[in-house]
């Protein structure tokens, strides 16, 4: 039963064979296991946490835990026994603090790796009584943790130390270039190290906040915060110069408090420079990079084609190392060129569009002039004169692999290149479709003079019918009657 406690506790581990069978020990060299002599069971608690035991009173009572009576709850309890430098009297099990977006967890249990514990999981490392990813994120065990470990923690999450993992459950532990660790002074005052990424922004869940001093003054504060600031050696009051890159503004950039025009944080870095085509990022190091935008990936700043170098009063404060160049993506310029192999085909296409669209020996998109005649002597016409619209007359060139659409910026060329195409396009279009508009009005109107004409001359040449018919019954009579009196005369 004993040992069923401490595994509840922690102050025992097992761990457990493929075969089934439990290996029970100590969790750590300074727990100790529960027993019992004489009659009497003593019971210990672990170092990361107090024990507390509930169930009913009599059975309690019959393990000489309490003296309460009856079938309702009772609950024993051990207060845990630390060192003074031990987490456990502290902390508890749990509790949690966010350092920078990067989460610190306190659990009671012996580090892994350690004796009668689990291993090393893969992909962290183990630095004292800290298991951290080696991106910032980790976790202190309580049972033999000391205020020490939670501030290695903490320098994890600013980068002020960095620990590079080895692949076998350790790693290597390093202070970055410029900074100083967290540590504690004799009097028990935390001097917590900011870093250089960001201001120092702490919150947390359970205890860890006022346990670790954190809390403010009334110990009620929600969130401890710290602003970085420029010590010797710093770059407040300092300027960057930036020249012209790619046809942008130049700028100029001073390191300040973020007031009055200066620059505190990278993204007011970044709101200068995006004017002048230019980016900044700063690593866990601090080091500070400076780079094209998308738009212009192929150029390299302080080139002469591109422009873009910096200077200014930095000299003491930074070194800055000679501009990269560019470097390509296979993968992205791969497809870049079957792009450009696809522009190429179809302005074949324009320019073999434009070579067939003859008709009768006119061929209006290759400079050919047509002239319509609207009357028969020659004196009304009109002369509609072609253009050449294949791919070169529309100023589209043959791109090239590697030189067009290898970034954004060449991209946006050939897009405008093709906004003017059709525009002009567009022009012409309507230029002919006027002329157009003109030959169909000359046309309806040739075809009523047509019938105008027609109409008079069918009315100077036919004759009417009725007028012709009564005239020959008229003559018809007239002979008869002079057949007859001739006839009579006789």
């Amino acid at each position: 039963l004993l040992s069923a406690i401490d595994l509840a506790s922690g102050v025992q581990t097992a761990s457990i064979s493929s075969t089934g069978v439990a290996t029970i020990g100590v969790a750590s060299g300074t727990a100790t296991a529960s027993s019992i002599a004489a009659g009497v069971a003593t019971i210990k608690s672990s170092t990361g946490a107090d024990l507390s035991i509930t169930g009913k009173a009599d059975f309690l009572k019959s393990l000489g835990l309490t003296s309460a009576t009856g079938s309702g709850n009772a609950v024993f309890t051990v207060t845990r026994t630390t060192t003074s430098g031990s987490l456990g009297s502290l902390v508890q099990d749990g509790s949690t603090l966010n350092v920078d977006g990067h989460v610190i967890t306190f659990k009671n249990a012996p580090i892994p790796g350690s004796t009668n514990a689990p291993a090393v999981p893969s992909g962290f490392g183990a630095s004292g009584n800290v298991l951290t990813d080696g991106n910032g994120n980790s976790t202190v065990y309580l049972q033999a943790g000391s205020v020490a470990d939670v501030l290695k923690a903490i320098d994890f999450a600013t980068g002020v130390q960095t620990f590079t993992l080895n692949g076998s459950g350790g790693g290597t532990l390093a202070t970055a270039s410029g900074q100083i660790a967290s540590s504690i002074n004799a009097s028990g005052q935390l001097k917590l190290s900011t870093g250089v990424n960001a201001d120092l922004s702490i919150t947390g869940t359970g205890n860890a906040l006022s346990a670790l001093g954190l809390a403010g003054n009334t110990g009620s504060a929600t969130a401890f915060t710290a602003a970085r600031t420029s010590g010797v050696g710093g770059i407040s009051g300092k300027t960057l110069t930036f020249s012209s890159f790619n046809g942008g503004t130049a700028v100029n950039v001073t390191f300040g408090d973020g007031t009055n025009g200066t620059v505190k944080t990278l993204d007011q870095l970044n709101s200068s420079l995006q004017a002048n085509n230019l980016t900044a990022t700063i690593d866990a190091n601090g080091l500070l990079t400076v780079s094209t935008t998308n738009d212009y990936a192929s150029s390299t700043i302080g080139s002469s084609s591109a422009g873009g170098s910096i200077g200014g009063t930095l000299t003491t404060a930074l070194t800055f190392s000679t501009a990269s160049s560019p470097v390509q993506d296979t993968v992205a310029q791969t497809a870049r060129a079957n792009l450009v192999n696809q522009y190429n085909n179809i302005l074949q296409q324009i320019d073999s569009t434009a070579q067939d669209s003859s008709f009768n020996g006119v061929n209006l998109l290759n400079g050919d002039q047509l002239k319509l005649v609207f009357d028969e002597t020659g004196k009304s016409s009109l002369s509609i004169t072609g253009v050449t619209y294949n791919s070169k007359g529309l100023g589209l060139a043959s791109l090239t692999s590697g030189v067009d659409f290898i970034d954004n910026s060449a991209t946006n060329k050939v897009l405008t290149n093709l906004n003017a195409a059709s525009s002009t396009l567009r022009s012409e279009a309507s230029a002919l479709g006027s002329n157009l508009t003109i030959v169909q009005v000359r046309q309806d109107f040739n075809k009523n003079l047509i019938n105008v004409l027609q109409t008079g001359s069918s009315n100077l040449t036919l004759a009417d019918t009725n007028v012709e018919a009564a005239n020959s019954q008229a003559l018809s009579t007239r002979q008869s009657i002079a057949v007859s009196a001739l006839s009579l005369a006789n």
